[in-house]
């Protein structure tokens, strides 16, 4: 595998930023692939690493430019205006170019601003909010240029309250990686309910961690799909985990149960069937982004379900 290429270009502009991306590939130090999007990050420096390497995995999927906007606490109240920047490509970067930025002072306020002149021309721009809680993501400077925005309600102090807020302030391009992470539930729940007999639910059992507002989306989804009430249980435990536990549906025949035993293995148990041991990885940085990135038009089915599904949830509890 090629070596990664990093430049560093402390105290610099947008405009010698791109002027060194030329020059990087004039000299052969990248590859010219044809990039598909321009994925924004918006992050911390606790979060930067992390949420690099996940998009350098996603790249592979998505050749793709990655800016990053890494802002410290307190950047905007520094004096002198800075941008520290650093250009990585090839070797690591995976089949996408790098560009991380460190803004203080009043080059920190105004991020729109540091990525305009970096984004690919005639591209869709995908902005992620990594470790970072946007507010109202649609209407924050990086939100307003953006085809598709995605945040992490994990990363809301209040998990659950974070699932309200984007219901009220949910606008079409709107994403949460919480609604990913509960892929892999979703398609298995599907696949048994596919299959002989064919009963309706007559009721729903959704548990998992206050923590995780992905057990909340699964039972908000469930209710909107199967019409049933649903019984939300969300447990303190640390040590029972921080993701989904397990969904029970009640059909006239009997329960059918779909519980996690394992970080990779759940264990599906129903009425006349023997019980089986199925794959159900919690799934990765990596993997969540990458799927949110197959798709660069409005998911309908997570807006029906982060509005009016959490709303009847929450009602009906």
């Amino acid at each position: 595998m090629a070596s990664t290429v990093i430049v560093d270009l402390p105290d610099t502009t947008v405009s010698k930023i791109s002027k060194a991306l030329v020059k990087i590939r004039e000299e052969g130090g990248a590859v010219a692939l044809g990039r598909v999007l321009t994925l924004v990050i918006a992050t911390d420096p606790e979060h930067l690493e992390d949420a690099v390497a996940a998009a350098n995995d996603a790249s592979r999927e998505h050749p793709m430019r990655v800016v990053v906007v890494a802002v410290d606490q307190g950047a905007e109240h520094i004096v002198e205006a800075r941008i520290n920047a650093q250009i990585r490509v090839g070797g690591d970067a995976g089949a996408s170019e790098v560009i991380v930025l460190r803004a203080f002072g009043a080059a920190a306020s105004d991020s729109e601003s540091l990525v305009t002149g970096l984004l690919l021309p005639d591209a869709p721009v995908v902005v992620w909010w990594a470790g970072v809680w946007p507010g109202h993501a649609a209407q924050t400077s990086l939100g307003r240029i953006a085809t598709r925005r995605i945040t992490d309600a994990t990363t809301h102090p209040d998990p659950q309250q974070a699932l309200v807020d984007l219901g009220h302030n949910y606008t079409p391009g709107d994403t949460d990686l919480a609604w990913s992470r509960i892929t892999l539930w979703r398609g298995q729940l599907a696949t048994v309910l596919d299959q002989p007999p064919y009963e309706s639910v007559d009721s729903i059992r959704v548990r998992g961690s206050v923590e995780s507002p992905s057990t909340t989306l699964l039972a908000a989804w469930l209710h909107q799909q199967l019409l049933a009430p649903v019984e939300h249980v969300l447990h303190e435990d640390k040590a029972g985990g921080w993701g989904v536990d397990s969904v029970e549906l009640t059909r006239i025949s009997g329960t059918i149960v779909l519980s996690r035993t394992h970080d990779a293995v759940a264990q599906l148990s129903a009425p006349g069937q023997p019980i089986h041991d199925l794959s159900l990885p919690r799934r990765s940085l990596r993997d969540c982004l990458a799927e949110e990135l197959r798709h660069l038009d409005p998911d309908e089915l997570y807006g029906r379900v982060v509005t009016s599904g959490v709303k009847d949830l929450t009602a009906a509890q």
